[in-house]
């Protein structure tokens, strides 16, 4: 935070395997995968805390993690002069030759970067989700509620628990009252019976309360070493956690269209669907919002090229793309080439994806480097694309970096 505040320190958990997202996740962690055309999906929490005045921060990471730590150090430069810095850090076995756990055991590894800052406050965020948050209204309640932790929840439809960590609050609306992780049929809102409030998995601590809390959990044999599943039922059960309701949380230019927007994108379904929400006329998620801006490498590409008829409508078309056929209603990365006849039809396509002439791709998530023959054909023949492709029960097509098309 900015001098004369508390200071906060946060720390991104970008350690998770992803593997409900293979194949884009086979050769990267699940925060690396790129979303929207240029950004990656850590972008957006590191966009959220930075916009936020919160300067010191430390990415946990773990599996995969080349291509992530090369994006943060390489993108998220901050001052040195000022003492800031996003900084990854890899799991480096400080308290025995083991891995991390857990979130929670994580973080108790790590908690050197907690002493070395001496913070007021420690901002624990996930780092695979898209959407805008100023976390400083969410420590303003934090420190006004006097809680040990304060957990950022949004509604979700009760049919959807079993995906989510699930708040139940108290009868004043911010004392959590239980905390259940990921629960087969847990109980509706009081207001919303078939509502229930989810974990966004972002956590704001009092350090004492974090240190203690971790400590606690080092010491129980029958932890899962989990933020969600050790951690807030912990702290919950001793009457010290607190909601937020994510609802409540408003950032500069936002529209009402986009107001509250949260997605948790670990599936291919949510995945595809979140970039189905970029390009509508009045899209549920604006990529454009210049008053609190997600910050990205900057690509040295020419702008995108439109030839030989070439036309794109409903889509986002990234720097470096030449379009000689036909794309509607899909995200296309810097550098991808769609040849003359070829049709892109509700697609996302990641970087240096080459469509050949004639060939059709429609409903297909493409990542880095895939050659498409020309003639070739992608979400046509759903029996073919079942044999040779990952296929998600939604029936989204995705094919891993540089994987070759038949």
């Amino acid at each position: 935070m900015r001098r004369g505040g508390p200071s906060v320190l946060g720390i991104v958990l970008a350690g998770g395997e992803g593997k409900r997202l293979m194949p884009l996740t086979a050769d990267r962690a699940k925060p690396a995968v790129t979303f929207g055309g240029t950004y990656r999906l850590v972008d957006f929490v590191l966009s959220n805390l930075v916009n936020a005045d919160i300067l010191r921060i430390c990415v946990l990471t773990q599996y995969k993690s080349h291509s992530l730590d090369r994006h943060i150090t390489t993108t998220w430069r901050m001052s040195s002069l000022l003492g800031n810095y996003v900084t990854p850090v890899p799991a480096q076995q400080r308290l025995g030759p083991r891995w991390y756990l857990g979130s929670a055991d994580a973080i108790l590894q790590s908690l050197n970067l907690v002493h070395d800052e001496q913070p007021d406050y420690v901002a624990v965020f996930g780092a695979d989700h898209v959407y805008r948050m100023d976390p400083r209204q969410m420590l303003r309640q934090h420190i006004e509620g006097g809680a040990g932790v304060t957990v950022a929840g949004i509604r979700v439809p009760r049919s959807e628990s079993s995906a989510f960590g699930v708040i139940t609050p108290g009868s004043d609306g911010r004392a959590v009252e239980r905390f259940l992780e990921k629960p087969a049929d847990p109980p509706g809102l009081a207001d919303d019976p078939e509502c229930v409030f989810a974990s966004m998995g972002n956590y704001l601590f009092t350090t004492k309360a974090l240190i203690e809390a971790l400590q606690r959990d080092a010491e129980d044999p029958d932890s899962v070493h989990d933020m969600g599943g050790s951690i807030l039922p912990q702290l919950t059960g001793r009457g010290e956690a607190q909601l937020y309701d994510f609802h409540a949380n408003h950032v500069p230019g936002e529209t009402t269209r986009d107001q509250g927007y949260w997605r948790d994108v670990g599936t291919l379904d949510a995945y595809y669907e979140a970039h189905m929400d970029l390009i509508a006329e009045r899209p549920r998620f604006n990529l454009f919002n210049r008053s609190w801006p997600i910050y990205t490498h900057s690509y040295q590409l020419s702008p995108a090229r439109f030839n030989a008829g070439g036309i794109a409508s409903e889509s986002i078309i990234s720097a470096g793309c030449l379009i000689r056929g036909q794309v509607t209603r899909s995200v296309l990365s810097p550098g991808v080439v769609v040849d003359p006849g070829a049709v892109v039809q509700g697609s996302v396509l990641h970087d240096n994806v080459h469509i050949g002439r004639g060939a059709i791709v429609r409903g297909a998530v493409l990542d880095k480097n895939v050659q498409v023959p020309p003639g070739a054909t992608i979400g046509v023949n759903p029996e073919r694309d079942a044999e040779l492709y990952t296929v998600s029960r939604g029936g989204v097509i995705a094919l891993g970096k540089g994987q070759q098309v038949s």
